[in-house]
């Protein structure tokens, strides 16, 4: 075991593609009622008022946030809120965009079929010969694409006529906007009880900004535009603006749930690159470390920002709770209650751990061996959290905020 959080009390091949992908899905004329149901009892973990599933980006590593998914599901924990940048948009996207019993069936279909280009054979099981094989993966993905996801243009971009869309990057993802209106009920996700947020670049002025069903219809332009990684994938355009990845400015979406938390909240914060990690040793732990460095986030940090806030807010409603009673209706006190007043917070982190044979390219290698390893994985990491979810039951009965690692690996 890791950490066990820092509690403080606190107020209560590519002809296969989307073919391939449509024909996985079953998708009957009379959808399931989108209405929330009643929220059910886990008996290892009662639950707050609201669920949320935060989702790093990652590429080729979002099958791990699908075994997360899976597993959740497994455990009867029902997710209120979810907010995914990248990769981990779409896998967001599928969750709030279907009703609960069809999400994971509607996950499988979206990975088999995007890795179905590279299926599964028998190799020795080296850490050498895995190394091998995943980066000849890589090498088939950068030369042939993903099927109903990315595929090379014809023509270069630097040889394409400046400012159109086959100039600004080397491959085309029309097929993944295929993809995702197979997979995805667009009316579920807007109108259903599930709140999205993805996050996005705006590629002229530079800001980042969340697309959420709070306040914006979304469709597959959204997601594709929180998951287009320049200069690979294209950028896309949306009501006149062009849109980048959001990992470009932030990784991850934690911070923009919490700065909308309205009522006691459990976050599940899945993690697709590590913050920490051994010394590199050659030139692919170099490339992978930057990587890691680059697209972490720094999540453990914004958690540990998050308990120094709050450890301050408590000690200024300790002040408040001195001062004379004739003092309560001052208009000052009682703007400085409401600065500190705040709803209480868990945050649950499931960060995937590389293997060894993994190095820079394991973002991109869409393999079904790897991807069911990766999705092994975040089973694995639910399994052994709630194991250990009498910590983190502690903190929810009594009302109190932490951050937890409750993973060994």
């Amino acid at each position: 075991m890791r950490e066990q959080g820092r509690a403080l009390q606190s107020p209560n091949p590519f002809r296969f593609g989307v073919e391939r992908i449509a024909a996985m899905v079953h998708r009957p004329d009379d959808m399931a009622d989108a209405d929330p149901k009643p929220r059910r009892q886990v008996a290892a973990l009662p639950l707050p008022d609201q669920v949320a599933l935060v989702l790093q980006g990652g590429g080729a590593l979002g099958s791990y946030q699908a075994g997360v998914i899976e597993a959740l599901a497994s455990s009867c924990i029902e997710i209120d809120w979810v907010a995914g940048i990248s990769i981990g948009a779409v896998n967001a996207a599928i969750v709030a965009g279907n009703p609960p019993e069809r999400r994971v069936e509607r996950l499988h279909a979206f990975w088999d079929g995007i890795t179905g280009g590279l299926p599964s054979y028998p190799i020795m099981e080296d850490d050498h010969v895995r190394e091998w094989v995943h980066e000849w993966s890589a090498a088939w993905v950068l030369a042939a694409g993903v099927p109903g996801f990315f595929k090379p243009r014809f023509v270069p971009p630097m040889f394409a006529t400046p400012g159109s869309p086959e100039a600004l990057s080397y491959y085309d993802t029309s097929a993944l906007a295929a993809t995702l209106d197979a997979l995805v009920d667009w009316d579920l996700l807007n109108d259903g009880p599930v709140r999205l947020s993805v996050g996005a670049v705006d590629v002229e002025s530079g800001n980042f900004e969340y697309f959420d069903t709070r306040h914006t219809r979304i469709d597959a332009r959204h997601i594709m535009a929180s998951g287009a990684l320049p200069p690979g994938l294209p950028p896309v355009e949306i009501d006149g603006k062009l849109w980048w990845d959001g990992g470009l400015v932030s990784n991850t979406p934690l911070q923009h749930v919490l700065d909308h938390q309205t009522t006691e909240l459990l976050v599940f914060q899945v993690d697709l690159f590590a913050a920490t990690a051994e010394r590199p040793k050659t030139i692919m732990d170099v490339m992978s470390r930057e990587k890691e460095i680059r697209f972490s986030s720094r999540t453990r940090q914004i958690s540990d920002q998050l308990m120094h806030i709050r450890q301050n807010k408590e000690a200024t409603r300790k002040v408040l709770a001195k001062l004379p009673r004739e003092l309560d209706n001052d208009p000052d006190v009682v703007a400085l209650r409401a600065i500190v007043a705040e709803h209480p917070v868990n945050v649950v982190h499931l960060i995937y751990r590389a293997n060894a044979w993994e190095g820079g390219a394991r973002d991109f290698e869409f393999s079904t061996r790897t991807m069911r390893d990766h999705w092994h994985a975040g089973r694995e990491a639910i399994a052994e959290t709630m194991a250990n979810a009498e910590l983190i039951a502690e903190n929810i009965i009594d009302g109190r905020s932490a951050a937890f690692d409750l993973t060994s690996r």
